[in-house]
């Protein structure tokens, strides 16, 4: 079996209208595709940056997959959530990105977006908080169905990841 270790960090996010964010992600893949070691899934801490524009999350990623097909290739998927003076929290974000397939050294700003409601919807969230969110948040890599939702673009999310293949050349694939 071909094998793919990916090390790294998410850094954390910028661009976003307010502070103290937090993430929660995880690794989704095809059925060819398996985590020997490793978290698929986690959350960062709460950020709360008094004069910096960017959360700082500093998270590590430490994946170990084996697979037995190139389909399905992993892809982070990430909520970024907001936390208020209250300790409430509310969904901010949805984004995905693929990890990559070539090795080495990876700087990935991934862009991030939430449904946009109807009028109604925006007032209540301008003015009571909360947003529309997807009722099946894999839709967020469904390309078929993501392109029928309204969104409004938010922040980045900032990953570093060092990606190391092997076995893949017993398989004819050279990278």
């Amino acid at each position: 079996m071909s094998e793919v270790h990916v090390i790294g960090q998410i850094l954390g996010a910028s661009g976003f209208p307010e502070s103290s964010l937090f993430c929660k992600w995880k690794v989704q893949m095809g059925s060819a595709w398996r985590v020997l070691q490793g978290d698929h899934e986690g959350q960062t801490q709460v950020d709360e940056p008094s004069d910096e524009p960017m959360a700082n999350w500093c998270h590590p990623i430490d994946l170990h997959f084996a697979t037995k097909g190139l389909q399905g290739w992993p892809k982070f998927h990430l909520q970024v959530w907001h936390q208020d003076v209250y300790g409430r929290n509310e969904l901010y974000s949805y984004g995905f990105c693929h990890v990559p397939i070539s090795p080495g050294l990876h700087e990935i700003d991934c862009v991030t977006w939430r449904p946009k409601g109807s009028l109604i919807e925006e007032l209540k969230t301008q003015f009571i908080g909360g947003s529309a969110q997807l009722k099946n948040p894999d839709l967020v890599s469904s390309s078929a169905e993501l392109y029928k939702l309204r969104t409004v673009s938010m922040g980045k999310v900032h990953l570093r990841l060092h990606v190391i293949v092997r076995n893949f050349d017993k398989y004819g694939v050279e990278f």
